[in-house]
């Protein structure tokens, strides 16, 4: 469970001699990010000065963390890699099975019984292979990683998109599938594009009603949901300096919204009174003697638009409270123009319920801010219009928040308190009543929004904000209210106006807890059994990909032509499907029945080009492959936004799905895909996405020709017999094609020639 303070001291010396040696090749000052690149380089010191955007990169980061939902099929793949134990600090968190409805109790005591042979597995697997385990109801993946694993200048990867909410303790903590996650554990490099860099300067402070969660609000906004793409988000400035630790990891934590590889703060003193509260006095020991590594040099904080790819400067001390959305977490709106962009857009209104948690916030500064809403309610007689829930983040928060009268403060106001896990924020909310999708809203602390997200209602127009925001919110019932300016009557018709938050950074008497729920691995685990029903519903052994047969695939038909926002979501949803993310041949059924067909305008109906008739996504890839016949998916922008989901990679080529080309990918899911040995390409032209017909066969022309730099050709052939040649481009390296022609990256493990 605890912090290996003897491998940090290493991280910290290789860091000293490394970024020395950086600095002096690239012949100028570096950023934080850099430092912390450059000193993780997979064997050996940096010998050159990397192309941002351009080259790939190998490193070898510090530890692995994986949450139960994507666990599976990554545990599942690292025992086919045939190894004894990993090869870095790995845990699994068991946070994504569990479904909000009743309460924490409740809820907890039926996922336990519903996914009993998940956690099993998962728990057996943990301790064959030396892996920390924390059990059901021990906390969301990320907190507890704030809380026990992050340290400043570390490195790490998560099979969880959200792994970059420890930037809050700076660390560079990147989001990747199950793939990625098993070459860590298998003691090989960890390959990466080296990223563009975006520099986020903060002055000012915040005050009054904004938070740390407006400042990643705010830069959605501008950033949009593709803008980090490829880039590291550094934050900076005195305004980083005035924030509190778990404030920077909710900004952080966000930039997956912004397609960012991951985003980060430099070591200063709210790391230093974070890690002495969670008992890492020796991390802070360590972390001061080297304290100039962990953040950027003085001259780049100067001068940023001469270090940085790009620049943004917001003055916290102007910044306003945001509330973004509805369906996409960059549509930001300041509080102040809300009513008249409600109006505007005709989004209802009547707020049905404010939602606070996530590991976007669900810290102890989160809970007694919102809670210092709360208390004013309940002390001016205000009964609230809406209904509240909220999910703390760790057994640990949990227990103190319940010892300093936290939860009682809530529950005084009729909240439903549930279990510390993801709960509502990925879906996993049987909401009463969703099932009607009548149009309604509800505002939550989460980091995403998109349609059907949270409940399953298409209709239900989610916006996210700050926990403190979503009190006030759900108190008024109003989506227009504004806290600043608005007054509330209470029960006895008296006008109440709210005062802004206040709470505590860290508990004035400490954290504290009973039992935190981890289970620490068997010293050995060589005769630790590892049992998976071959009559499961739940999970599956894994069977290798075929490799490719050296021919240029022919005769491939359209499976569906994907219009507009198509997240892994919409490729593999969340909510009841995640009860099969252990089963590849099962949670097949769900892929791509969220995306819209671009010809008939609906989801989960293509046609069967076998049939003429239309059917349902998977019923008809389903009929291709038993058929023998390959097929393509075609996407629009940004294909694969979202979670880390690799199952989203991993049906379509369980399917024989050959090829996903896109007008352009999310960077994990792109990743996913080469990974699982999928094609993944990109239109060189963009406007011939339009020349893409329902009825096309596809031919690859060149494909034997496969290589580094060199576009592929496509030949659409039409129901008329006409055709178009398409160019379609790539960002495959030699090991990259090496994993397709293999069939997959594990394959090449698995055989010992990775």
């Amino acid at each position: 469970m605890a912090f290996d303070i003897e491998m940090i001291k290493k991280v910290y010396a290789t860091m000293a001699e490394r970024v020395d040696k950086a600095r002096d090749i690239v012949g100028r000052p570096l950023t934080l990010s850099e430092k912390i690149l450059y000193s993780h380089l997979w064997e050996g010191n940096p010998s050159q000065s990397f192309v941002r955007g351009k080259d790939y990169v190998d490193f070898a980061p510090d530890r692995v963390a994986c949450q139960d939902a994507t666990a599976q099929m990554a545990l599942l793949q690292f025992m086919h890699a045939g190894k004894k134990t990993v090869a870095v600090p790995t845990t699994v968190h068991c946070d994504h099975l569990i479904q909000a409805k009743v309460g924490a109790e409740k809820d907890l005591a039926v996922a336990n019984s519903q996914s009993k042979e998940v956690f099993d597995f998962l728990s057996s697997v943990s301790n064959k292979y030396g892996i920390g385990f924390w059990k059901p109801g021990s906390g969301i993946i990320h907190q507890i990683v704030l809380e026990n694993y992050a340290f400043p200048g570390g490195m790490m990867i998560g099979t969880d998109s959200h792994t970059v909410n420890a930037g809050g303790l700076g660390m560079l903590a990147i989001g990747v599938g199950g793939a990625d996650a098993v070459d860590v554990m298998s003691g090989m490099s960890w390959e990466l594009k080296f990223p563009k860099l975006i520099g986020v300067k903060l002055t000012g402070k915040l005050n009054g009603w904004t938070s740390p969660k407006d400042v990643i609000l705010k830069v959605a906004d501008i950033l949009t949901v593709k803008g980090g793409t490829g880039a590291i988000v550094e934050y900076f400035g005195e305004g980083a300096l005035n924030m509190s630790c778990t404030g920077k990891g909710t900004i952080c934590n966000m930039g997956a919204e912004i397609g960012a590889t991951t985003s980060t703060f430099g070591y200063d003193d709210s790391m230093r009174r974070y890690l002495a509260a969670t008992g890492r006095q020796d991390v802070v020991d360590a972390a001061d003697k080297v304290a100039d590594y962990l953040t950027g040099d003085t001259e780049v904080y100067a001068n940023p638009e001469q270090y940085f790819d790009q620049l943004i400067e917001i003055n916290l001390s102007e910044l306003e409270p945001h509330i973004n959305g509805p369906f996409t977490p960059d549509r930001g709106t300041p509080v102040s123009k809300m009513k008249a962009e409600a109006a505007a857009n005709d989004w209802p209104l009547k707020v049905e319920w404010g939602l606070i948690g996530s590991c976007t916030n669900s810290s102890y500064e989160d809970m007694s801010r919102a809670v210092s809403i709360v208390n004013q309610a309940v002390a001016n007689n205000i009964t609230p219009k809406a209904e509240f829930g909220i999910n703390p983040g760790s057994e640990q928060i949990r227990y103190t928040i319940e010892r300093d009268g936290i939860i009682e403060a809530f529950e005084k106001m009729g909240t439903k308190v549930f279990t510390n896990a993801c709960g509502p924020c990925i879906g996993q909310w049987d909401r009463e009543g969703a099932d009607k999708q009548e149009k309604n809203t509800i505002v939550h602390s989460f980091n995403r929004n998109f349609s059907k997200r949270a409940d399953g209602n298409p209709n239900t127009h989610a916006f996210v904000t700050s926990p403190e925001m979503v009190a006030a919110l759900a108190i008024s019932g109003r989506l227009d209210f504004n806290p600043i300016t608005d007054t509330l009557l209470n029960d006895n018709g008296e006008e109440v106006k709210l005062l802004p938050p206040n709470g505590d950074e860290l508990p004035k008497r400490g954290f504290d807890v009973e039992d935190a729920g981890f289970q620490a691995p068997a010293e050995d685990g060589s005769n630790v059994e590892v049992v998976v029903s071959p009559t499961s519903e739940r999970l599956q052994l894994l069977a290798p990909f075929d490799a490719w047969d050296g021919k240029n695939i022919t005769g491939a038909k359209l499976l569906i032509k994907a219009f507009g926002k198509c997240t892994t979501d919409h490729i593999s949803m969340a909510g009841p499907w995640l009860r099969f993310r252990g089963h590849l041949d099962n949670i097949s059924n769900n892929m791509l029945i969220g995306a819209e067909n671009a010809f008939n305008g609906k989801a989960n109906s293509v046609k069967n080009q076998l049939t003429g008739s239309y059917d349902a996504v998977p019923a008809v890839q389903r009929a291709y492959k038993a058929a023998g016949v390959p097929s393509i998916v075609v996407g629009d922008q940004n294909y694969g936004e979202g979670s880390s989901r690799e199952h989203a990679a991993m049906e379509p080529r369980f399917l024989g799905v050959k090829a996903v080309l896109v007008k352009s990918f999310a960077r994990i899911h792109e990743t996913n895909l080469k990974k699982q040995g999928m094609l993944a390409l990109t239109f060189a032209n963009e406007a011939d996405y339009d020349k893409i017909q329902e009825d096309d066969t596809i031919n690859f022309l060149d494909l034997t020709e496969f290589a580094p730099g060199k576009p592929l050709t496509l030949e659409f052939v039409h129901a008329d017999g006409s055709k178009d040649i398409i160019l379609a481009n790539h960002t495959y390296n030699a090991s990259q094609i090496g994993w397709f022609v293999a069939g997959s990256a594990l394959n090449l493990i698995a055989a010992g020639k990775a």
